[in-house]
């Protein structure tokens, strides 16, 4: 599509991530209404300001997702003339759930479109709940298929167990309590697929206890009729990075095997285990997956969606036109979000990797010897390069024998 626009609608935080990966500075424009002050001078000369709603396009210039408030802030010069905005005046537009608001571009390409479908999708939502804890420390998570939003942090000292004293169980009941009350809160049974909790030791264990006599308790029905969702698993700490370690864990990826965050985590695990056992059948990097993709080889492509909000507009192409190219000879694409551990993972070898259907051993050597034919001007490159300085040294030489050096 070009010079089009699409109108949108954000209903949820994860749109507007996708929005943030829609928007292309500086060529892409935004329009929406916004709230604007306005400073009124009377006759008399003093002034009065109120905020006026009105409907702004702007060139986009800057944007910005804060992933922990879960907001969209764009800036950029006014483009077309308004009573309260003058033309070129910069102005921050805030992008709203519920609210409606169009981008238009100069160029559609279909990784944007991939990514406007995806948002649509009426399954898509929270499909994970996780909880990792330690005593006196928790993280409540909600694993969507683009994000992993941290909905509470539960931070409390636990005493120490002394003889006599009653301190340690009633801190850790406490902290039991908090966990739970968070989970009642921000847990929408209805939407997850399962609900994990990992931790060292017995505290998982010693949780899931409390709160099963707790929900009999106070007949909380989300417990009682959910308890099949909750899945104990082992992790290091109660920090936010060891769900990392849970789902590369096989067993607890069976039971998510319907989500796309268990589907993101088999194959780049698959591809980890790769680089291992058959070397010749993974590779990471953009010239070694360029070179594979050129020999019709790649199974499986994995991108980071951080490659494509590059602000190089060349950068964003040529990583575009390898995902195109890759769905066209038959490979897999998955694009990964930055913001999930997995992502997080992929982006520490370079953000782009790739499964072959069969072995290239030589694929270094393949490109050492195309980039030793560029460097040599084509074929034959290197040999005209040293005959000609093997005359130049015979030349020398023979100045030299007649004394003219």
């Amino acid at each position: 599509l070009w010079h089009a626009y699409n109108l949108l609608r954000p209903d949820t935080p994860e749109d507007l991530w996708h929005a943030y990966n829609l928007l292309q500075p500086p060529t892409d424009f935004v329009r929406c209404t916004t709230l604007r002050k306005v400073v009124n001078t009377s006759s008399t000369g003093s002034t009065t300001s109120s905020k006026v709603r009105t409907n702004l396009k702007v060139r986009v210039e800057k944007v910005d997702f804060d992933p922990t408030s879960l907001t969209l802030r764009l800036s950029g010069p006014n483009v077309e003339e308004s009573k309260v905005v003058k033309m070129g005046a910069y102005h921050t537009l805030t992008l709203e759930l519920g609210r409606n608001f169009s981008i238009e571009k100069e160029c559609w390409d279909q990784i944007y479109l991939d990514r406007i479908e995806e948002a649509c999708q009426p399954e898509r939502g929270a499909e994970v709940a996780a909880v990792v804890m330690q005593p006196g420390l928790a993280h409540l998570c909600l694993v969507t298929g683009s994000l992993t939003i941290t909905k509470a942090r539960i931070d409390t000292t636990i005493p120490k167990k002394r003889t006599g004293s009653s301190n340690h169980s009633k801190a850790l009941n406490k902290f039991y309590e908090a966990i739970y009350q968070a989970i009642l809160r921000h847990v929408d049974f209805t939407k997850i697929k399962c609900m994990l909790c990992a931790s060292p030791g017995y505290v998982k264990d010693d949780f899931f206890k409390y709160m099963s006599e707790q929900s009999v308790r106070r007949d909380d029905r989300a417990f009682i009729e959910n308890k099949r969702k909750f899945v104990l698993c082992k992790a290091s700490s109660g920090h936010k990075h060891a769900l990392e370690e849970v789902f590369s864990d096989a067993s607890i990826m069976d039971q998510m095997n319907d989500t796309k965050v268990a589907k993101e985590v088999e194959i780049l695990n698959k591809f980890m285990r790769m680089i291992d056992s058959d070397p010749d059948k993974a590779y990471y990097g953009y010239n070694h997956v360029h070179k594979a993709n050129e020999e019709l080889a790649i199974d499986s492509l994995m991108v980071t969606d951080e490659l494509f909000r590059s602000s190089d507009i060349a950068t964003r192409k040529k990583y575009v036109q390898l995902v195109e190219s890759v769905r066209e000879n038959g490979g897999q694409v998955y694009l990964f979000s930055s913001l999930h551990v997995s992502g997080v993972q992929l982006n520490q070898l370079s953000g782009v990797a790739a499964i072959l259907r069969y072995p290239l051993p030589d694929l270094d050597q393949m490109e050492l010897d195309a980039a030793a034919y560029h460097d040599g001007g084509g074929e034959g490159g290197y040999e005209s390069s040293d005959s000609s300085i093997d005359s130049e040294k015979r030349v020398q030489e023979d100045l030299a024998d007649m004394g003219l050096l």
